[in-house]
């Protein structure tokens, strides 16, 4: 009989294609994690050195696959589906935890029963610079939830039971998933349970889908934020042209 000690307390998707740059950096941090975790990575059928970096890991993974799929709502629900550890997370494979957090979030969830879901500060690395800046999270509420998305995906740990109440995430999204489970987390289950420390690390680079399909991802938002709130705040229509056009000056 398996030791209650060494079962995975949880389940990590790793969705990629073609971020073999950045994948190992991604297992590594998952894997130095001080919880039992189970990881499955879920790559697109990668024609870098991904699958190289997948099978470096290989021993220590408990699944993966690579092959063309549905896009990366349907490989991170494929994974999650996966697994039986009873919290659940998934990592992009451009993004790195901080050392520590699993067991930081782990620890905050099992204080807060009610909790379906808890989720920490993240620092935005923009790889162009090398500068690093806090993103904007912030405690819970409605009103700021429906202003920006204050929970940063690669700092959310949530409940295996939460995750399977609302279907996992939607996967007719592509770019605002995790706004809208966000959403479906609080709605149904009830407020998410904010922790004050820094438990992860988003990288911004020009190859992001925030980057380069930035209308598309702002449609996507205001869309979720009309379907859940009921109404869109003031806020996205002064702030999606500005932020659209700045971005694109940007690049220039």
């Amino acid at each position: 009989m398996d030791d209650p000690v060494d079962k995975p307390l949880v389940t990590v998707a790793v969705p990629s294609y073609n971020q073999g740059r950045y994948l190992n950096a991604a297992l590594e941090s998952i894997f130095a994690q001080n919880v039992p975790v189970e990881v499955y990575v879920a790559d697109g059928g990668s024609t870098d050195e991904s699958i190289e970096v997948i099978r470096r890991w290989e021993t220590q993974l408990a699944g993966w696959r690579s092959c063309k799929d549905m896009g990366q709502s349907s490989a991170i629900n494929e994974a999650i589906a996966k697994g039986n550890a009873p919290f659940v997370c998934w990592l992009n494979s451009d993004d790195w935890l901080l050392p520590g957090a699993l067991k930081n979030l782990v620890e905050a969830l099992q204080l807060n029963p009610a909790a379906p879901m808890v989720y920490g500060r993240v620092w935005n690395y923009a790889e162009s610079t090398g500068k690093t800046r806090p993103v904007l999270v912030r405690p819970f509420s409605e009103w700021w939830m429906a202003q920006f998305c204050i929970v940063s995906q690669p700092g959310a740990l949530i409940r295996r039971t939460a995750w399977n109440a609302v279907g996992g995430v939607d996967e007719s999204l592509h770019m605002t998933m995790d706004y809208d489970l966000w959403w479906r987390l609080y709605k149904i289950l009830g407020p998410l349970q904010f922790v004050d420390s820094f438990v992860a690390t988003n990288r911004e680079h020009d190859a992001t889908k925030t980057s380069t399909r930035r209308k598309e991802h702002y449609r996507e938002a205001m869309g979720v934020v009309r379907r859940h709130y009921g109404r869109l705040p003031l806020k996205w229509w002064i702030a999606q042209p500005y932020s659209v056009w700045y971005r694109s000056m940007m690049k220039h």
